[in-house]
This record gives C-alpha cells, structure tokens and sequence, in this order.
C-alpha cells in the first residue's frame, strides 16, 4: 500500500519507518532538508517541501495514495493549513494529528473524521492499524505478544469458538468479543463499545461483533488472512 506521511518531527517519522519496515511505500516530507537528507535510508522516498505550498503538494501522487497522515506537530497553524490543502485536493482518506482540543475541534468542523492524538495513540500503533484494516487498534505488551482487536474473519461468522478452534490452528487466545452498542445521546448517535466477558468455548463469533486476541503478531496475521 502507499501512504504519504506529512511532517518528519519525532511521530511522523516513527510512523513512516514503521509504515517502510512493514513493507509498504511511503512518501515523507518535511520543509526541513537535514530532516529528510537524515531519513533518506530509512524511508522509501523522502522529500523537502513547503506542505502548505498548493503547488507543491499536487506534485505529490495524493490521489494514489491509500492514506495522507497529517503529523505536522508543533506548528498548528500549518498543520491546519496543510489539511485544509488536502482536503481541497479531494485525498480519499486524511489522518490528521490532533494536539490541542481546539485543534481537534477545527479537524472536526472540516468533516475530518480520522485523527489521532499521539499521547493517546503511538505510532507503531497506527501503523500497525495502516498495515491491516481488519486490526481495530492494538497493545504490544512485549517484543513477541501483542493484544489485538479486530473484526471476526468472515470464514467465522456464526461459530463457536470451540468450532473455530483459533488457539490449536493460530496459537491465538481469544480474550473476549466486544459489541457496538448505538445509543441516541442530545439527537445524535453515540456509538460506545461493550465486551461480553471472558470468552467460552460456546461463544459466538457474530458479523458484527471485534474479537480481542492474544498473540505473536505473526500468528495473528495468519488468522487476518483472507485464505485459510
């Protein structure tokens, strides 16, 4: 997949090395040169840029792109400017980085509905979200076992748990299953998230419901893929 990753202070590039280790492609830029020349190897393509120049910015390949990260930090002025730009540019998925409520409330007024706070969510994290889109959000508690949650793989749907036999096929334990409760709050629909206790082996997977596991990443990930 191609991500292009906007600002290279310390989150936006512990996003874009995580995002290349993980073997996609990432476009990084930053409008400082010893930044980029610093990352050169350590990025697929780093590049020197004013994020908030139009011109420049539509030199960028941004409707190719499977997502534009926003991870311009300190300067909250261009941070906001640079994703007023791509919105403009009609990108199809923007993640803005939110580090002030304020900010948080100008993302949402321009209909920005993805963003992250990176006090609240690392960027091994995100990158780890970017890399499979059926993880939901993720836990790493050592440098082998992380705790996950996903969506039921649709082979699933309508198993017990006893019938998926996850643990014996993947060496995975299924810790609970988490359900998506809408709730009218004020007129709006609040969505809220509510686990079913510790799993039994009579659980049910149901198409609706997020699976947390526990387990080395490359077990998980063989349960993710789409074939068996």
């Amino acid at each position: 997949m191609k991500y292009i990753v906007l600002g290279l202070g310390h989150f936006g590039r512990s996003l874009a090395i995580h995002l290349t280790e993980l073997g996609h492609e990432v476009i990084a830029a930053d409008k400082k040169l010893s930044i980029v020349e610093q990352l050169k190897d350590r990025i697929t393509h780093t590049v020197c840029m004013d994020t908030t120049d139009r011109e420049a910015m539509t030199s960028l390949p941004l409707k190719d792109s499977d997502a534009v990260i926003i991870a311009i930090g300190e300067d909250e002025g261009a941070s906001l400017l640079t994703t007023a730009l791509i919105k403009e540019l009609q990108v199809k998925r923007i993640i803005g980085r939110v580090v002030s409520d304020l900010q948080k409330a100008v993302l949402q007024a321009m209909q920005i509905d993805e963003y992250i706070m990176p006090e609240e969510e690392a960027a091994e994290r995100l990158a780890l979200r970017l890399d499979n889109i059926d993880i939901v959000d993720s836990f790493k508690i050592s440098d082998r076992y992380s705790i996950i949650e996903t969506k039921v793989p649709p082979r699933y749907v309508g198993m017990t748990l006893e019938e998926a036999n996850l643990t014996n096929k993947y060496k995975v334990i299924v810790l609970t299953t988490v359900q998506s409760i809408t709730t009218v709050v004020k007129g709006k629909n609040v969505q809220t998230k509510e686990a079913s206790g510790i799993a039994k082996r009579e659980t049910v997977l149901r198409d609706d419901d997020m699976l947390v596991l526990f387990g080395e990443m490359s077990d998980i990930k063989r349960l993710l893929e789409k074939s068996e």
